[in-house]
């Protein structure tokens, strides 16, 4: 179902004149022109506030690349990458999907990281007709905007992240559970997202909430959010954070002598530079992920052989999800038999990702008709100066330490 060059070129005309109709263009540059080859083409953080965990998806990307390649390729032809630096900036990101699509000639797409970028890249993927899988787009407004065509390919949504930590503090005696919560979030959908899924379930177990501060993406001093959350003394901290916004703030909190009876953090405790970058001080420290390397799924032992063999370490979240990115559109490829711009075939692979269920290396995957997943996150701590499964209890690695030790 390639498309031909001269046809492309007519689609051109077509969009140029008229609003974007779903046909799909290309320049003297079209990557898709090459038979021999499935272009996929990508926008992600590479500089910017998302560019830890966006420098994270790249890498996934790439190693996901490399299996295939090294394992017979996509119907038979070896996959090519192009990437872009959308800089963090959700109109930039757009753009580049634009030119991905418009003028690169990609075969496919795969989505970006953040949900503040997401929903503007999806837009564009929408209105072309493109399957528009993403790793890292989990706020409950990427689910609101009406599109028929994005997938998450992770466990759950940002609201269900902490799901089962708030099951264990609910079934804890009521003289354990926590009387106080203090929240800090980056303005940010995702990272809002996980902190007030919790934050939301605390308040309807009766637990008060004294700090609730939004900061801008790009805050690095936290010395008066970590002053309020100091002196309010809560029993739990709760950061809807990235991954240096965390690690700001943890620092100013310890430098302040504040010790709360837990603390959970999104996505930066998950990071393997997370314990150097905070000096160490990790233990007793909860996050949420939809991942972990020991994960028992058929494909995952695989994965982690193949990744650390290429990086020298193993893979973290950011990195499993791209993968999953990469696995969840390759199984709606084989399934289908075409991967290429054209309308039909494209329409295609989002209908069978619609009614099949995938195997990946964060487990099975399946949505509802908005690309919202149907499962769950696991809850991991660090224990013994090791970042564990804690929850739920018939995943877990080792015991949930209930008072986290002093910093």
């Amino acid at each position: 179902m390639k498309v031909p060059t001269t046809l492309r070129i007519s689609a051109a005309a077509i969009v140029g004149s008229l609003a974007l109709t779903g046909c799909i263009s290309g320049g003297a540059d079209d990557g898709g022109d090459d038979d021999d080859t499935i272009d996929i083409g990508i926008s992600l953080p590479l500089t910017g506030d998302f560019s830890e965990p966006g420098k994270g998806v790249e890498r996934g990307y790439e190693a996901w690349a490399a299996y295939v390649n090294e394992n017979g390729g996509l119907l038979g032809k070896q996959v090519e990458l192009t990437i872009l630096d959308d800089q963090s900036n959700a109109d930039r990101v757009a753009s580049d999907y634009e030119k991905l699509i418009n003028q690169d000639g990609v075969d496919l797409v795969f989505g970006p990281f953040s949900t503040r970028l997401v929903i503007p890249a999806a837009q564009v993927a929408q209105d072309y007709g493109f399957l528009f899988v993403e790793p890292a787009g989990a706020a409950p407004e990427v689910f609101e905007q009406g599109f028929d065509n994005l997938f998450y390919a992770a466990p759950a949504v940002a609201d269900d992240h902490y799901d089962h930590l708030a099951d264990y503090i609910e079934q804890m005696p009521a003289g354990q559970r926590p009387e106080t919560a203090a929240v800090a979030s980056m303005d940010d959908p995702f990272a809002m997202g996980t902190a007030y899924g919790l934050r939301d379930r605390l308040e309807e177990m009766g637990v008060r909430l004294v700090v609730d501060e939004v900061y801008p993406p790009n805050t690095t001093d936290f010395s008066s959010i970590a002053a309020k959350i100091a002196n309010s003394d809560a029993d739990i901290v709760i950061g809807g954070t990235q991954y240096q916004d965390a690690v700001n703030l943890i620092i100013a909190l310890q430098q302040l002598d504040y010790q709360p009876k837990m603390a959970a953090f999104s996505t930066a405790p998950t990071n393997p530079e997370f314990p150097e970058a905070i000096g160490e001080q990790t233990e007793g420290i909860l996050s949420p992920t939809g991942y972990t390397p020991e994960a028992p799924f058929p494909a995952n032992q695989e994965f982690v052989e193949f990744y650390t063999e290429m990086h020298g370490n193993p893979p973290g979240e950011d990195e499993a999800n791209a993968w999953s990115t990469g696995e969840v559109v390759a199984a709606a490829v084989e399934a289908v038999g075409c991967a290429d711009p054209d309308p039909e075939c494209q329409q295609e692979l989002i209908d069978w990702l619609h009614e099949n269920e995938v195997d990946t290396v964060v487990g099975p995957l399946s949505w509802d008709e908005t690309g919202k997943p149907q499962g769950a996150h696991l809850i991991q701590q660090y224990v013994d100066g090791e970042i564990r499964i804690v929850l739920p209890e018939d995943q877990a690695e080792a015991d949930i330490v209930p008072v986290k030790p002093e910093w």
